[in-house]
């Protein structure tokens, strides 16, 4: 029996509708498509969509819905794959640790007929924190456990504690302490360059979104993520907050994000996309208009974070995945290029994202 978690009314379409937003110049946005009206499903669209490092878990949703799966279930079983992977160093087992270097776990659920969730935060040694999300949904009253709440809960339902530090991430973390300060007691570091498959990952915010809706019109999403990475101990990002790392409706769509987590918790980013979506834009117009918000807000957040250049423009990644009632999908960025996951039914593949702001 799912539990429903009520959906809260943090925003008024009317607010929305006639805030002002910070609208880019004319040349630097794309995809500016007309509205589409939601409707009614056509008969017989399936899709996954997921972030970019969810094309073998967008092609495993796709086959087991195919099997008659249900949605959600099928797209955990995707994101599993990758929190099984340790290459993968934003999620579940070999992602990057804290500052102490303990790897820290976020996920979120959310079922579009019953509008129920679960979400796990800060959870420890548990290799599947979307599993235990499923379970908070399905077998407890709560939306969300965190810290060693959710292990507990983990443990009473059967999983196993893990290690979740691999040698490569460790590697990572001692050469991040090593490099962060020339005044605390840490000696330069012992190698002087990683090996280039580490490069990327010393400050990585990566996350996996997937989405999904099967013949009958059944909507499901999950989130999952080790988060940032070097994070202060207890951190939770957007990824297991319903309304920022994940929402799904289903009267109208389903979105998720990855990037940076603040940014999304500031705006509750993803209800905001469903939401424009049941207003009649497209799944593209909806995440672009979602990062219009966004980069105006972020000109009157503090300096001191970080987040904007000189002139205000946002310096953060931030992504968003957006799939509707009718089968439409897309995925947008804030500044650059970036590709997205999708299985259309037909061919499973990676597609450039839409942009905000050219690079």
């Amino acid at each position: 029996m799912r539990v429903r978690c009520s959906r809260r009314d943090f925003l008024l379409t009317g607010a929305v509708l006639g805030a002002a937003t910070f609208i880019a110049p004319r040349e630097e946005l794309r995809g500016q498509t007309t509205g589409t009206a939601v409707g009614p499903k056509p008969a017989g669209v399936v899709r996954a969509v997921s972030s970019a490092n969810g094309l073998r878990a967008t092609d495993r949703a796709m086959e087991l819905m195919r099997q008659g799966t249900d949605p959600l279930d099928a797209v955990i079983a995707g994101v599993n794959i990758v929190e099984d992977d340790p290459n993968d160093m934003s999620v579940g087992y070999g992602g990057l640790p804290n500052e102490d270097g303990i790897v820290e776990l976020d996920a979120s659920v959310m079922y579009g007929p019953t509008a129920a969730s679960g979400a796990v935060a800060a959870i420890r040694n548990i290799k599947n924190p979307s599993r235990v999300a499923k379970l908070v949904m399905d077998r407890t009253k709560h939306c969300l456990l965190v810290g060693n709440g959710a292990l507990k809960f983990a443990l009473a339902h059967g999983f196993k504690k893990e290690n979740l530090l691999t040698d490569k991430a460790r590697e990572a973390w001692l050469k991040w302490k090593e490099t962060m300060s020339d005044q605390d007691n840490w000696l330069p570091a012992q190698i002087k360059k990683l090996p280039e498959d580490l490069q990327p990952v010393m400050m990585t915010h990566g996350t996996i979104n997937c989405l999904a809706i099967n013949e009958a019109g059944v909507l499901a999403g999950v989130t999952t993520t080790s988060g940032l990475s070097y994070k202060l101990a207890g951190r939770v990002g957007d990824s297991p907050i319903i309304g920022a790392g994940l929402y799904v409706d289903n009267e109208i769509g389903a979105a998720g994000s990855t990037g940076v987590g603040e940014a999304n918790i500031r705006t509750c980013a993803s209800f905001q996309v469903v939401e424009f979506m049941g207003q009649g834009l497209s799944p593209e117009q909806a995440c672009l208009k979602t990062l219009e918000r966004i980069a105006d807000k972020a000109r009157r957040w503090p300096k001191s974070l970080g987040l904007t250049d000189a002139g205000g423009r946002p310096t953060f990644g931030l992504n968003f995945y957006a799939l509707n009632r009718k089968g439409e999908f897309a995925g947008a960025t804030m500044t650059g290029r970036s590709t997205y996951a999708v299985h259309d039914g037909q061919k499973n593949g990676l597609r450039d994202c839409a942009f905000l702001f050219k690079a």
